[in-house]
């Protein structure tokens, strides 16, 4: 989450995106938890609403730090499934790995989908689309065109794994993450998911 895309980190529009969400939901009527992690948990508030809750919220996450280290999914995960119990909306924002194997956020992930509604947010990477955009013009272009292609149909075949195993999966641009998600968040409780 300490990449950058255009003058903000990944970590940065991930806490506005989390902040417009919470503001829509309790202005909706609903209540709002939330947990941060990276190796360890590094903020937790358990689900409530009102004014001086959404600023309990804005102080956690102006705490909260991105690391170089990869962050401890399944701790998350345990820690979600072990607080809340009752069946609720899990939004959960990261950014993928790209590894060989499936990434350790998307096994916990799916730990959470038998008991609760998942939307699960990779934040995306605009280099790639603004690269694979372009007709590559020498050999070198070629090869890193492809393995930004083997990138980008890993990332969009592992989205589809947790879409088929029943969360909502998608990936959105970091400049465009706090109106898409409070864009789902409409959707679902429009269609009645939960």
């Amino acid at each position: 989450m300490l990449a950058r895309s255009g003058p903000f980190t990944k970590l940065d529009y991930a806490v506005t995106a989390a902040l417009s969400l919470a503001q829509v939901a309790m202005a909706g009527g609903d209540v709002v938890g939330m947990v941060a992690y990276g190796r360890q948990i590094q903020a937790q508030i358990n689900a409530s609403r009102g004014p001086a809750h959404l600023r309990s919220i804005l102080d956690q996450l102006s705490l909260v730090r991105g690391e170089l280290a990869e962050a401890d999914h399944a701790r998350a995960a345990e820690l979600l499934l072990k607080r809340q119990r009752r069946r609720c909306l899990v939004v959960w924002v990261t950014d993928l790995a790209e590894t060989v194997a499936t990434p350790e956020v998307i096994e916990s992930a799916m730990r959470l989908v038998s008991r609760h509604l998942l939307l699960f947010v990779v934040i995306g990477q605009p280099d790639f689309e603004s690269f694979l955009a372009r007709r590559p013009a020498t050999s070198g272009e070629m090869y890193r065109y492809v393995a930004g292609l083997e990138l980008v149909q890993r990332r969009e075949m592992l989205l589809r794994q947790l879409h088929e195993q029943g969360a909502l999966a998608l990936e959105v641009m970091p400049s465009r993450l706090a109106l898409g998600l409070v864009n789902q968040y409409l959707r679902i409780k429009e269609d009645s998911l939960l």
